[in-house]
């Protein structure tokens, strides 16, 4: 491992703890392959701190530190070991994990240390005064040892309510010991922004030690309570990307740089990588397997969305009237959703964001207005099917609907065996170039054997198709309108390796609505693919 200088200036610090605290969440389990991909990611969009793990506490931990120094070369961040103070009793040189510590060969380590004097006595049963020791020595022992030393200050919030003299001086030791920082951490995450604001003030004007924060989001302030640290004179701040952490998560990484570097014009990151900032939130995601939510400030695909009326006509005229920032600054973009709150100006925009010239023919938007409510009013949804709102929208422009193929029918069969298993036929009769074309397939499922029917059918007349994968697929029971009667709503995802997109379909039954999304997937298909229509 190779460490290049910060690309960021000492004076304040961005320290991750994604593969530590953040690896804690419920769901998520990495590898050590995984850590280090996501820590590449982290190093590429500059956070100054990467905290890898315990080593010593478990063999992944230990291999990730051992592979890193040989894998990686970090840019723009110092990886950081995260560990306990001695054990009480003993002696920090003679302590087998701050052993472990240093052999990690991390230039940095984080030592957790008890702030709390109640955990002092009933969880590590030892005297206030021993884990005043414990502190001071272990810090001492890596400084000698050339090494960089922040300490986490456990249930520090907490702690300072109960015992606020006892607490203090536990910040105090460890900043005369050595520590360059010491982190405040609201672990139970109880703390809201206005009490951490008066706490970490206080403490700076009591011990003069630099301060960080770590924040949980139990009261759902998390981000707020690292700013409002931040506005007391933290100069450190630990978060995690996408917020995830133990229970309901840590301060989210994100808004939070976001937040120092366009709220606050503090220069944070190295130049340029803000605008990679929804990129790497999702590559992260992925990593760890979790879908990216929506809804995330900044990085959220619905961060920048708009569905009413109003903000569409503000928007056109200018995109800050709606907006707190452009989005391009995080590289996210604003869309325009299509529903039956629409408006002239929201089918406008729409039309520009898909690349489809509306002109200035009014007639034309009215009548895709009208066409959409009408078309939710029976129980499609547009905001969640960019790909069908643009055939709807070309069909409307063009004057007809754009077709590769025309269907003569379809039949899905679900067969019930002796053995309790089950098979799925689907047969389909179609048009294409002329050409009538019956194929049939079997499939897990009665959609999946529909779309492999289409597949048979078609690709031999359009290669291009042989791309598409079907990547989501989801089904929703609409309220019904007369005693039983429901509507069923499908909403299908497909993706050519380039790029996805989303088709709607609504019918009485769940088959039937799949067959419309399907029909809408290939189309659009190939309209991404430059094939011109033929029927």
């Amino acid at each position: 491992m190779t460490t290049k200088a910060n690309a960021t200036d000492d004076s304040f610090h961005v320290f991750d703890t994604t593969l530590r605290d953040g690896a804690q969440r419920e769901g998520i389990n990495l590898t050590v392959a995984d850590k280090l991909t996501i820590a590449r990611h982290l190093d590429t969009f500059g956070v100054g701190y990467i905290e890898g793990g315990w080593p010593g506490a478990n063999p992944r931990d230990t291999e990730f530190f051992a592979r890193a120094q040989k894998e990686i070369t970090f840019e723009n961040a110092q990886l950081v070991a995260f560990g306990a103070t001695r054990r009480a009793g003993g002696s920090a040189a003679d302590d087998p994990q701050v052993k472990a510590l240093l052999n990690s060969g991390a230039p940095v380590i984080t030592l957790v240390a008890k702030s709390h004097d109640r955990h002092v006595e009933l969880a590590l049963r030892t005297t206030l005064e021993e884990n005043l020791e414990m502190v001071r020595d272990t810090v001492s022992h890596l400084r000698e040892q050339g090494r960089r030393v922040f300490v986490d200050c456990e249930h520090f919030f907490d702690g300072y309510r109960a015992n606020a003299a006892y607490a203090k001086s536990v910040v105090r030791t460890a900043h005369e010991a050595g520590a360059e920082v010491v982190i405040l951490c609201d672990t139970n995450g109880g703390m809201l922004p206005a009490q951490v604001q008066a706490v970490v003030a206080t403490v700076i004007a009591d011990t003069g030690a630099r301060l960080g924060i770590h924040a949980q989001d139990d009261t759902g302030c998390a981000v707020a309570n690292t700013l409002a640290a931040v506005d007391a004179g933290a100069t450190h701040v630990q978060c995690t990307a996408n917020g995830y952490g133990e229970r309901v998560g840590n301060a989210n990484l994100f808004p939070v740089v976001a937040a120092l570097e366009l709220k606050y014009g503090m220069k944070v990151l190295p130049e340029g990588a803000l605008a990679e900032m929804t990129r790497i939130s999702h590559a992260i995601a992925e990593v760890v397997n979790l879908t990216p939510s929506t809804h995330q400030p900044y990085v959220g695909v619905s961060a920048f969305a708009h569905k009413a009326g109003l903000h569409a006509s503000a928007i056109k005229v200018d995109p800050d009237l709606y907006q707190h920032i452009d989005p391009e600054l995080v590289g996210n973009t604003m869309r325009m959703l299509v529903s039956d709150m629409a408006g002239r100006a929201s089918i406008e925009l729409k039309g520009k964001e898909l690349g489809v010239d509306l002109g200035d023919d009014r007639a034309l938007v009215g009548r895709v207005v009208e066409r959409v409510k009408e078309r939710e009013l029976q129980g499609y949804t547009y905001e969640a099917a960019d790909a069908s709102f643009e055939l709807l929208l070309r069909g409307e422009v063009e004057g007809r609907a754009r077709r590769y193929f025309r269907t003569e029918s379809w039949r899905a069969i679900v067969e019930d065996r002796p053995d309790g298993t089950h098979a799925n036929e689907a047969t389909v009769k179609l048009w294409a170039k002329g050409e009538r074309i019956v194929a049939t397939a079997e499939g897990n499922g009665p959609v999946n054997a529909l779309d492999r029917a289409l597949r048979v059918a078609l690709e031999r007349i359009y290669p291009q198709l042989a791309k598409l994968e079907l990547i989501d697929y989801k089904v929703r029971i609409l309220e019904g309108r007369t005693g039983t009667e429901s509507t069923t709503r499908v909403l299908i995802t497909t993706g050519d390796g380039a790029g996805d997109w989303a088709t709607v379909g609504v019918a009485e039954n769940v088959i039937a609505a799949s067959w419309q999304a399907l029909e809408d997937a290939y189309t659009y298909g190939l309209l991404r693919a430059g094939v011109e229509p033929t029927e």
